[in-house]
């Protein structure tokens, strides 16, 4: 099943300030590693967390980039308009449309994040909360 993560799922891999969700979030990174999916905007997202949210210094985030082995959907224009209609459509932020329009564009079944309601199926994908349980 390809799945989707979404830049949470990222960054608390490197949050030391929540282990809780530190711990899963590696541990859905593990389970999903092999068929995730990502795209530029998870990319840039992440650096931005890692050097703003979390003290990271630019060199290290530019490491925690390039030791991401996933493949990865570019954002283009074509994409953009997509997911400024799925925006629309779903009110949704472009932000979060462009997310769900990655996922689909790179036929994921399931888009895992903590930024979208849990359980909605948006564009033939499924979004999942790998967080919820820790509530």
């Amino acid at each position: 099943m390809k799945v989707f993560l979404d830049t949470n799922v990222l960054a608390y891999q490197f949050d030391d300030s929540q282990p809780a969700k530190q711990a899963r979030a590696r541990q859905a990174f593990e389970q999903a590693a092999e068929d995730a999916v990502i795209s530029t905007q998870v990319l840039i997202e992440l650096h931005r967390v890692l050097t703003r949210k979390l003290g990271r210094s630019r060199e290290d985030a530019r490491a925690a980039l390039e030791t991401l082995d996933l493949k990865t959907v570019p954002a283009d224009r074509e994409l953009v308009i997509a997911a400024a209609i799925t925006a629309e459509r779903h009110q949704l932020s472009i932000f979060d449309a462009m997310i769900i329009e990655a996922a689909a564009h790179a036929g994921c079944t399931e888009v895992w994040t903590e930024d979208l309601a849990t359980g909605s199926d948006l564009r033939g994908v499924h979004v999942v909360n790998p967080f919820s349980s820790l509530r």
